[in-house]
């Protein structure tokens, strides 16, 4: 099942450029992790959660004010309760405490 408006979900939004990982706090406490393609083009993985698609509204607004274009952006589902959410985010190092 796809995203609610008003729900909260995670997401891996990829970038065109470099982005460091002190924009986190600036972009919802999401992780930040910069690579290059096999092209040698730089882009920026930001993965977690999004507590609903305003906040995805705000983040990809963010993100082109940064002049930063976008490659992907992936819904990759709904948080169902907050023993989820712990789970996942120990699972995925996913939370603004987490691996960068």
């Amino acid at each position: 099942m796809g995203p609610n408006l008003d729900t909260p979900a995670t997401y891996r939004i990829r970038v065109k450029g470099y982005l460091d990982s002190s924009w986190s706090d600036r972009l919802g406490g999401l992780t930040i992790t910069p690579s290059s393609q096999g092209d040698e083009q730089l882009v920026t993985t930001l993965y977690g959660q999004v507590v609903d698609q305003a906040a995805l509204a705000g983040l990809l607004g963010a993100l082109y004010d940064l002049h930063l274009p976008l490659v992907s952006v992936e819904y990759l589902g709904e948080l169902k309760d907050e023993t989820t959410a712990g789970r996942g985010a120990s699972d995925g190092g996913a939370s603004a405490g987490g691996a960068g």
